[in-house]
């Protein structure tokens, strides 16, 4: 149990060293990851390389994608292309629900697309309905987030739910979980979406940073792109990563042949946006295009270079809690209590809540599970099924801290600390209990 206080105190140190003195989130949480290295008994000869290991590791997983996102991002912005996209998400869904309406499109990207890359490609857009309508930005950034968050704990072939499946026996039942996921990541959605509008007034200045990024950069509205060449660098890569996502689902759409090797390839996160970045290339119309792109370069490092930091940091936090015992503690500890079908979502959520992964809350709990299945009930096809779900529910509950992608949002979204907690982190606390308490409705009915 002192294991559990202990990150509890972590936790307080990190909201209180950046909100209240307002120290760098990037060397809060490197002295966190310190922290919790000495006080949960870490080799000493093993800090070092831990703490590297997890900033490199994550930035290694996302930091390209980050920096090639803001770069597109930018481009979106001073070319009048995240305008114009706002425009035409308007005209054809209206201006009454701008939430619902970036609850949706994060839905549908997070599918194929990991939710942090998916938050990063959609930003711009977001930021240009929000300046658009004059809507809060941090609603708008938690209905993004959450419907993002959604279908990517529930629904593969997203890993972590394909992993649950696959440690659960259900590899002949695939298309049973994208169902039964699908359902449960629309009440997910929906709670994420509820809480976004009880963020309307919460503090951001993601706006007011984007009007001086804009002042005297935008072009003139006639010189504005077309709607199709101002989708394309972000839709495009979504494209390609959902084919990328098809050429590996276990029924070999595409074969094994060249075919399958073309998309593979190109549906590579890293190479998907490459191919966007050559997209938003053509959005340059000025004559000195190079020396153009270059200032775009220089202003898309300087916005990422932050973000980089912080995320790594974040890595580092959580790869120390990962080579702690705290996650096998909780997990075994809350897998011997025997609570039916609400035992896989404790275990998940003490998983996520520790050491901040997703995929590896559903990795790791589903492993501890398995075994277990028999004894509480759950070792039926549906009985798996919802026990994925349960997986799914308890791994984003909650984002916080020593997740990389509480930072994505937080950062990208111009929210201090404290408010990223009450936005993000409560967001992520209602979607995981709305929907644990539906899979439990769901348990009484079909088990």
């Amino acid at each position: 149990m002192a294991m559990v206080y202990v990150l509890f105190l972590i936790i307080g140190f990190i909201v209180i060293a950046t909100s209240k003195f307002k120290i760098s989130p990037f060397i809060t949480l490197l002295l966190a990851a310190f922290i919790a290295a000495f006080a949960y008994g870490l080799p000493l000869g093993d800090i070092d390389s831990v703490i590297r290991g997890g900033f490199g590791n994550i930035l290694g997983s996302i930091g390209l994608i980050i920096v090639l996102g803001t770069l597109i991002g930018v481009i979106l912005e001073r070319s009048g292309a995240a305008i114009v996209m706002a425009q035409t998400i308007i005209k054809l869904f209206g201006s009454r629900f701008p939430t619902l309406t970036m609850s949706i499109v994060g839905f549908f990207v997070s599918i194929p697309v990991f939710c942090d890359s998916g938050y990063v490609i959609l930003n711009s857009l977001k930021r240009s309905l929000a300046r658009s309508l004059q809507v809060s930005p941090v609603s708008l950034s938690v209905a993004l987030a959450t419907g993002l968050f959604a279908t990517h704990t529930l629904v593969p072939p997203t890993p972590g739910p394909i992993a649950a499946s696959a440690n659960l026996d259900l590899g002949d039942s695939l298309g049973l979980v994208i169902i039964v996921g699908f359902v449960f990541a629309v009440i997910a959605a929906l709670a994420g979406l509820f809480w976004a509008r009880l963020c309307r007034n919460l503090p951001s200045t993601e706006l007011q940073a984007e009007d001086s990024l804009e002042q005297g950069s935008a072009p003139d509205p006639v010189d504005y792109p077309s709607a199709l060449a101002s989708f394309a660098p972000i839709f495009v890569p979504i494209i390609l990563i959902c084919l990328g996502s098809v050429a590996n689902y276990p029924a070999d759409v595409f074969g094994r042949g060249s075919l399958y090797e073309v998309f593979n390839f190109i549906g590579k996160p890293l190479n998907a946006l490459m191919l966007g970045l050559g997209f938003a290339l053509v959005l340059l119309r000025e004559e000195d295009k190079a020396s153009v792109f270059a200032l775009h370069c220089q202003k898309a490092f300087q916005v990422a270079a932050p973000i980089l930091l912080v995320t790594g940091a974040g890595g580092a936090f959580g790869a120390v809690l990962s080579a702690t015992p705290l996650g096998e503690y909780l997990g075994r500890s809350l897998s011997a209590l025997g609570l039916g079908v609400l035992m896989p979502f404790i275990v998940a959520a003490a998983l996520k809540s520790a050491q901040g992964s997703s995929t590896v809350a559903m990795v790791a709990g589903s492993a501890l599970v398995a075994p277990l299945l028999s004894q509480v009930g759950l070792d039926s096809e549906m009985g798996r099924v919802l026990t994925v779900m349960a997986i799914g529910a308890g791994a984003m509950t909650v984002s916080h801290a020593n997740d990389s992608y509480f930072w994505v949002v937080s950062q990208f979204s111009k929210m201090d600390v404290a408010t990223a907690y009450r936005a993000h982190t409560g967001a992520t606390l209602a979607m995981g209990l709305t929907t644990m308490c539906a899979i439990f409705l769901a348990s009484l009915i079909f088990i």
